[in-house]
């Protein structure tokens, strides 16, 4: 309930607008009428909610599985009403697995926090057994890997359920100017749950809205650059981008061996964490030897229980550094973001205002890092494929989406694949000092420096805007936030719902210098603990334009009103 004094000034503003002189205008936008499936069981539910059901008898992981199964069904079957498109197959094994943990539970076995959770996997994570692993192209159509990725295997050992594969950009979004987020040809267009009609963002498109309609506890997303946090931030999700080589990429297709990692995308910090625990992992033929470029992995770098880090008062005395330079693109996101700020320091953080990286385009050199290490990484990948008849290298991928074009490219071409088949090896000079320029802009001149210069904890700014609408004619319509500085040196980054404009969720952005997750998902935890931001979607057929609130104004009043209504929940 609204306090005294806020019902007081409510009754005041009522009172004045009542007096003023009435100005014309257009008529109240309707509300669209909502398409929300049935009221689920588990709508909601956090990881440490369905242990605690199992544990109690409430559940077993067969039914959670079941129920889970049932969601997806219903909302997201391309004949659904919904249709959202978000998974391209499930796993035929999974209620079986389901089963052999409930009986491991019987018995008195609990390997851990994911012991009997589904989690789903993006569709570029190899996986064995009978689900295929395909980037969304029909290139790798019936591609059954014969090994799972190392964070697959490492999710099987803590007893999650591989539930299934999401859609994503297809190749992970390096393949046109002009895409759509979230399209392939194996799987179509996937949707946004707030509004239908938007972007999921990509390239882990399919695992943000899946998370965000409760089609799973979890997912795994993997980002290039922005491919983890702008699904989360559009979908209303957690999303952790972690230091480049604190997740194995072996079994991952990639596009670049210094930008790619996997990482969490969930509905909490809490699951986030549980997740990223089971997940990192390290593998020697990634280590710093055979890869100087990426951030040196410290030799007392030992495994981690991110969730021991999760702690509400950790924004007392921890000092913020704000990227002013990185807001200014959506006005409605600006106004969250002030808000988000006066929440950090009534919680104890000393704001450090401004605190902005240095504006050195990086743009130009990130591209060609990636044109170059694409054709080397995927022709590596397609070379080492198991008998069948896939394309063996980059150039033969090309032929065969201009042979299958009105399937593979019906809405935008293949123009980045053309870019990279022409590029030479790693040897050249372009790629060599492009690569320097990114390590030394984004790492010792960039973060590290203003991270040193202003002793800070971690950095904030606003994650990306609301959703576009999706258009395959124009392709995507990113208008700014923030990725690319934690992309390109590969350090840590994780988003956390900031708030709603029209009913669509944008996100806070904390990042900081290499190896600082435990830090991050602390200062991230005691955010979301403070103001509950996310709201479940909807499930709109557009964007709700009749929410018209004036968030200029809601300011820390607001977040305050949104702390007691969630107290206890």
């Amino acid at each position: 309930m609204p306090t005294r004094r806020r019902f007081l000034a409510l009754s005041a503003a009522a009172t004045a607008a009542a007096a003023a002189p009435q100005i014309p205008g257009p008529p109240a936008p309707a509300r669209p009428s909502s398409l929300a499936p049935r009221p689920f069981d588990l709508d909601e539910a956090t990881i440490s909610d369905l242990q605690a059901a199992m544990t109690e008898g409430q559940w077993s992981a067969e039914e959670i599985t079941a129920l889970y199964l049932h969601r997806i069904a219903e909302i997201d079957d391309p004949k659904s009403p919904i249709a959202l498109n978000s998974i391209l197959e499930l796993n035929p094994d999974a209620l079986a697995t389901a089963r052999q943990l409930d009986e491991e539970r019987k018995s008195g076995k609990v390997r851990g926090p994911l012991h009997g959770i589904p989690i789903l996997l993006k569709d570029n994570i190899e996986t064995a057994g009978r689900m295929q692993t395909t980037a969304g192209s029909l290139a790798l159509a019936g591609h059954i890997a014969p090994r799972d990725a190392f964070l697959a295997q490492r999710l099987r050992e803590a007893g999650a359920i591989l539930l299934g594969k999401t859609n994503l950009s297809e190749w992970a979004n390096f393949r046109s100017m002009k895409s759509s987020s979230g399209w392939s040809a194996r799987g179509g267009q996937t949707k946004n749950p707030y509004a239908l009609d938007r972007t999921p963002c990509g390239s882990s498109s399919g695992s943000g809205a899946a998370a965000a309609a409760n089609l799973a506890a979890a997912a795994i997303g993997t980002e290039t650059d922005g491919s983890i946090v702008c699904p989360s931030t559009a979908n209303g999700l957690v999303g952790i981008k972690p230091t480049v080589g604190l997740v194995s990429r072996s079994g991952i297709i990639p596009i670049s061996h210094t930008q790619d990692t996997a990482g969490p995308m969930a509905r909490t910090v809490a699951d986030a964490a549980a997740v990223l625990t089971a997940i990192a992992g390290f593998s020697r033929a990634q280590s710093s030897e055979n890869y100087p470029h990426l951030p040196t992995r410290p030799s007392s770098l030992a495994p981690l229980d991110y969730t021991t880090f999760l702690d509400k008062a950790a924004l007392k005395n921890a000092r913020i550094g704000v990227a002013r330079k990185n807001m200014g693109f959506h006005p409605r996101v600006d106004a969250h973001f002030e808000t988000a700020i006066d929440v950090l320091r009534q919680a104890g953080a000393t704001i450090v205002d401004p605190a902005n990286l240095p504006e050195t385009d990086i743009n130009e050199a990130e591209f060609t890092v990636l044109l170059y290490e694409f054709k080397h990484t995927l022709n590596a990948y397609l070379a080492q494929l198991p008998p069948g008849d896939w394309p063996r290298t980059l150039a033969e991928l090309i032929k065969f989406n201009e042979k299958h074009a009105k399937l593979e490219m019906p809405y935008f071409g293949q123009e980045i694949f053309h870019m990279a088949e022409e590029k030479g090896g790693l040897d050249d000079k372009a790629y060599k000092e492009a690569l320097a320029k990114n390590i030394r802009f984004t790492r010792e001149e960039g973060i590290d420096a203003i991270v040193k210069k202003e002793k800070l904890d971690a950095l904030i700014a606003p994650t990306g805007a609301p959703a576009w609408r999706t258009d395959p004619i124009l392709g995507d319509h990113y208008t700014g936030g923030y990725s690319s500085a934690s992309a390109v040196s590969g350090y840590p980054h994780i988003t956390v719902p900031m708030g709603m404009v029209f009913g669509l969720p944008v996100g806070l952005s904390f990042f900081s210098t290499a190896w600082t997750e435990p830090r991050l998902i602390s200062l991230a935890y005691a955010f979301e603990q403070a103001t509950q931001a996310r709201q479940a979607p909807t499930f709109l057929p557009t964007a709700d334009l009749s929410v018209s609130e004036d968030v200029t104004t809601t300011k820390v009043a607001a977040m305050a009103s949104t702390r007691e209504k969630h107290c206890g929940m």
